[in-house]
Order: C-alpha cells, then structure tokens, then sequence
C-alpha cells in the first residue's frame, strides 16, 4: 500500500524578527552612589533629561522599587511637541541595576558601576519600529551625555 504524501502548507511566521537591543554607555566622575541618586530622583531628572538644548523634562515622577511606575513629560520649549516617557520597574538593585519596561513593552536595562574615581553607565533598550536605529541611538547617547554634564558640574562632595 502507497502511502499518500500529503501537501505541506506553510504557516505564516507570526513572530517578529527581534531585533538587537540597542546600547549607549558613558562614563561619570562622580562616586556611583551619587550617581544613582541623580539617575532616579526626579528633580535632578528634571535638569538633565533631555536630548537637545530645546527639549526638557518639565515633569517628573518616580517610583524607584520592582512594579513600581515612573513618568518623565518631555516637551520641546515652545511647546510644540511633547510626550510621557512611561515604564515599570522589573528590577532594581540599589545602587547597581535598574531594569524596566516601556509602556510599548520595550525593555531598557541600565547597568552601573563603579571604575576608577567614577561610574560607568551602560544602558541597553529595544529600538522601536518608527525611527532609524542610529536616531535612537544618538538621542538617548545624547541624553546620557546630558547626564553626565550635569552630575559633572554639580557639586557632589
């Protein structure tokens, strides 16, 4: 007896491709536990939590512990354009690693740690699927860099 080899049909791939997380890092001189405060307390976020000189954080909120929420309302200057930056804290180990995830379900993991005389910042995230992996990059390296002006030029002693 012949066996009837039946057809095969293909199944759509339902998943998408994941993509490689995205990483920007910059170092601090300032002691890593300062650094961590001025990371998480929302009025120094708000001095420092933006990408471009007319953009700022007009709004901050910050519910530093594991299921947790924070917000950040960024707005450009002349009020052009403005958004919530929302997420929920997966993972907080004081004053080392915070992981979240975005309200899009992105995830960002932001790792700290102390190097000679400062702080290395490592953070990794999700792109997402509107703008370019080098914009994203550049503006959330640009933000850290903004952070690490402002711990600079503060005084932290």
């Amino acid at each position: 007896m012949k066996l009837k080899k039946e057809k095969s049909i293909e199944k759509p791939n339902l998943l998408r491709k994941q993509e490689k997380p995205i990483r920007v890092e910059n170092s601090v001189s300032a002691p890593i536990e300062k650094v961590w405060d001025y990371w998480t307390e929302p009025e120094h976020i708000k001095k420092w939590n933006s990408a471009s000189d007319d953009w700022h954080t007009p709004q901050a909120e910050n519910d530093l512990r594991v299921g947790g929420k924070f917000l950040s309302r960024m707005e450009a200057k002349n009020k052009s354009k403005g958004f919530d930056f929302t997420g929920t804290y997966k993972k907080v180990e004081k004053p080392r690693h915070i992981s979240y995830a975005m309200e899009d379900g992105r995830k960002v993991n932001v790792n700290f740690s102390a190097k000679n005389n400062g702080t290395m910042i490592t953070e990794t995230f999700d792109p997402e699927t509107t703008h370019s992996r080098e914009m994203q990059q550049s503006g959330w390296q640009a933000i850290l860099d903004n952070f690490k002006k402002y711990v600079e030029a503060s005084n932290f002693q």
